[in-house]
This record gives C-alpha cells, structure tokens and sequence, in this order.
C-alpha cells in the first residue's frame, strides 16, 4: 500500500495510522467510485438489535447501510415501505397484520421471507438475546403467515412498535444464515438485504462497504464506501481539510463555519432529533431538589448556543424537542443565576461552603460537548457548584447506564427519530428501564400508564404532565436540540437527515 506522509499525517487518528502501519487500512487515493466518511463513533457490533450499541443513535448510519428496517424512514422523518409494505393494527388494537416486500435477497443471493420478518421480531422480544428494548418487540407475537402476509396478535398493547419498526433494533436479520453460523460468526461476517455489502472491517480503524448490485431500492452512487473511525473532532476536520475524506460530521462550529467558505468544500447544518442533556442519577447530592434546580436554573443555555456553538442550536427545558409530538413550549425552567444562589443557600451551600459531585462527560463524540460541560461547570461554580469533569467514550457510557452506576451528573446526547415522547421522556425517566438512572416511585408511576394507552390524545396529554413534572421537580437537566455540522466536497451533494444518520444513500455526485 502507497501512502504519503501529508495523508499519512492527514490521517489524523491514532487508530487510522496504526491501521496504516498494520497494512490493514485501504488505499487514501480517492476515485470517482469511492466514498470515505470520516465517522465520529467507533463500531462496536454488527448486530443492530442487541447490545449497548445497538440503542446508539449515531451508529443507526451504519446499521441502515448494511441491513434493512421494517419500515422505512425518509429525510424528514415521515415513514415509507421499508421491508414491510403494508402494517397496522386492527380496529380494536387486538391484532397487527403486516404485508412483506417481494423480490428482496441477502447479500448471499438467498431470498428474504417472511420467516425472517417473523424470527427477527421475535428473536428481538425474548429478553435473553440482549435487546435493550425488547418489551417493545414482545408487545406482538402468536404470528401466522399466509403468502407475504403475516399476522398476529398484540400481546401487550404498545402504542409506538410500527414506530419502533423504523428506529432502533428495527431491523430485520437472516434467520438461516444466522442460525447456520451463530451470533459470534455473524458479527465476523454479518449479511444483510441493505444497499451496501460488509467487505472489511477494522475495528477502531475502518469499515469497508461495497456496493449490493441485487439491492431492491435505488442503485448506490458509490461502488465503495469507507467508513474512518475518527473519534476526535479536530482529527476529522484534517480528514476534510486534507482532502483524505470525502465527508465528515461533528465538526466545530468555528471549522464548519471557517471550511465551508473554502474553496473546494462545503456544507450543510440543520436541527436533527438529537438532543443535549443531562442525566441526573437520584444519589448523593441529587437527593436534593434544590441542588437539582439550582444546577439547572445556573446555566445559561443561550449563551453557550451564541459564543460556544456559534448560534447553532435550540435552547430546550424538556427532554422534547421542537418537532417531537410531545413538545410542549410552555414548559420553561430559564436561567436565574440568583435563583439557584437563593435554592443552594435553602440547603446549606454557597460559593464558600460548595455542595460536589462528579459530572461525566463525552469529547468530540458532538461540536464542543467537552467545552459545553467546562461552561456549565464555570457557571456552577458561581452559584456554589463544584463538579469535577470525568471524561467517557460513549460506550462507557452506556455500560455505566445500563448498571445504574453514572455519577449524579452526566452528560450524553439522547436520539428520538420518531418524535415520540415514549423514546425520549419515557426510556430516560422511567426507574425500572436500563436507559434510566432516574428510579423514584412518584415519576413511575405517572410514567407507567403511558406505555399502554390506546387513546392517542390522551397519551400525549399524559407525556405533557410528566415532562411538566419533571421539569417542576428538576429530575434531569435538558440543554439543546442539536444541530448536525456536515461538511463535504463541492464535488458532491449531502441531503441531511433529520434522524442525524448520514447515510452514503443520501450523498450523490453534483
């Protein structure tokens, strides 16, 4: 392999140029045909519905490139037949019916069935297979099918699974192929019905995709695709200053906005369905209402959005961001600097006597996530808050989430492409899910009715109480709706995704 030393050097991430030294990473030189992405998160697993992973928003670019959803998704987040044609619930909500696409093959020439469709939702509802939502997929079972028509019953009403069906671990698996060769190989050697084909793979350094020449959809642009595992946000910005990558996302605002402007280059930013937040874990000092709203009331969210993020994002007091379904504007917490003064002093702390704890916090996973946290640290400090940073990689971040073990404070991006308050509100706050840190028994049981009423405008009204009360109660600190920085060249076109999934199906020639 030829590499020079400018794209050597371009290359930017410690595990890119190990990769390079091992002889395993392929060539920089770009062609016509070839695709590289600078991706920001490594991938963990090639099994989209099990595993910490396979909740990670992020990742969901890569898993829709390879495998297929039940149900589609399209840019703006309205839904379209994915492997499944037709869906629904009957009338009284007792039965689900579904109608399976015709003429779709695996990547090994195979047919898909409607067995497969059938073993992979139920695959994803047993417990035992590590889905980390799989009482969304257990709400249907007792399935029959009749030609590409399955039916079946709803076992536990679930008002979002069709949703589910185009969101995370909504995908559909091998059932032969997996069964034939195992969980461990399938992850070695993972096949799927998606646009693209897994060609090789490097974990922390890059992932090879050729293109799937029997795909159902729209033909690829792009023969190959390279996905560079760049976990650090100024490591990407050489990829695309260099001209090593074609694409990279999650920049810094100040690149974005200063590379877009170069010749050559350009870009795109628009609000996705990510979200800023805070987890609150209720030990220790977040026992403690007013040291909740105190934390909450110090930060000034505006003002990191104008001088830390340029003016990109929207300011939020609710885990809903403006399109969720949910989202309720007169929900407001705003920024009272001597108000929080006023609510520690009410506990017994001040700037002289400081109540602690840890925050923990990802860096350049999102633009400025590690600077944001330093902000709102400084901002603490002036009311009589002295949290010290811990830095965590993502993963981290769900082991230490799903073991109830996060520090009473810890930053993450939280991801709800369906816009359903049940994905964001719902999972985040409800105690007896692995996604919560939050467990009290007054917030459970508003949440616990929720998951299964059936009159829509009631269960939304429902979300609106709970994120009221939560807000009231300062039970998790929501910061912003995110807006996604994509930089690329003028030599192609990116439609953004509101989802924050950038796909290579969504990147064309101009």
């Amino acid at each position: 392999m030829m590499i020079t030393r400018r794209a050597f050097l371009a290359a930017g991430s410690a595990s890119v140029v190990a990769a390079a030294l091992a002889g395993t990473l392929p060539s920089l030189a770009q062609d016509a045909d070839t695709l590289t992405i600078a991706f920001n998160v490594n991938l963990p697993s090639f099994d989209p519905t099990s595993g910490a992973s396979a909740v990670n928003p992020t990742i969901q670019a890569i898993y829709r490139t390879v495998f297929d959803q039940y149900i589609g998704q399209k840019p703006d987040l309205s839904f379209e037949p994915g492997i499944l044609t037709e869906w629904g619930f009957n009338e009284d909500k007792t039965k689900v019916s579904m109608t399976v696409r015709e003429g779709v093959l695996w990547h090994d020439g195979s047919p898909l069935t409607p067995e497969d469709v059938v073993w992979s939702i139920e695959r994803a509802g047993d417990p035992a297979n590590g889905n980390p939502v799989s009482s969304v997929w257990a709400s249907i079972g007792n399935f029959t099918i009749d030609g590409n028509r399955i039916d079946g019953d709803v076992v536990a009403f679930d008002p979002t699974v069709f949703k589910w069906m185009a969101f995370l671990t909504g995908y559909v698996l091998p059932k032969a192929y997996f069964e034939e060769v195992g969980a461990e190989a399938f992850n070695q050697k993972p096949i799927g019905t998606g646009p693209y084909m897994v060609h090789a793979f490097e974990s922390n350094a890059f992932l090879r995709l050729n293109a799937n020449p029997d795909y159902w959809g729209p033909k690829p642009t792009f023969e190959t695709v390279i996905f560079k595992f760049v976990t650090d946000a100024t490591s990407r910005t050489a990829e695309i200053e260099s001209g090593a990558s074609d694409v990279t996302l999650e920049v810094s605002y100040e690149d974005y906005d200063r590379l877009r402007e170069t010749e050559g280059l350009d870009g795109v930013a628009v609000p996705i369905s990510d979200i800023g937040m805070i987890f609150l874990n209720n030990i220790g000092p977040m026992l403690d209402k007013n040291v909740r709203l105190a934390a909450h009331h110090a930060i000034n969210k505006q003002a990191i959005i104008d001088r830390l993020l340029r003016g990109y994002g929207v300011a939020i007091d609710t885990l809903q961001a403006p399109e969720y379904e949910a989202y309720d504007a007169s929900i407001k917490v705003g920024f009272d600097e001597a108000k929080a003064v006023e609510l520690l002093a009410a506990s017994g702390f001040s700037t002289d006597n400081p109540v602690r704890f840890p925050i923990q916090t990802t860096r350049g996973l999102k633009p400025k996530d590690y600077e944001m946290i330093q902000a709102i640290v400084g901002m603490w400090r002036r009311v009589g808050i002295e949290a010290e940073i811990q830095v965590y990689e993502i993963a981290q971040h769900y082991e230490l989430r799903a073991a109830d073990q996060l520090a009473p404070a810890a930053f993450y991006n939280w991801g709800d492409a369906i816009g359903d308050a049940s994905a964001s509100t719902g999972f985040a706050m409800f105690g007896p899910t692995p996604h919560s840190v939050w467990d009290t028994e007054d917030l459970d049981a508003m949440i616990a009715p929720l998951w299964t009423e059936k009159d829509e405008a009631a269960r939304v009204a429902g979300w609106k109480a709970v994120d009221k009360y939560i807000a009231e109660e300062g039970y998790v600190i929501p910061l912003l709706q995110y807006v996604q920085p994509i930089l690329f060249k003028s030599t192609l076109t990116v439609t953004p995704n509101t989802s924050g999934a950038l796909q290579p199906s969504l990147i064309a020639r101009t």
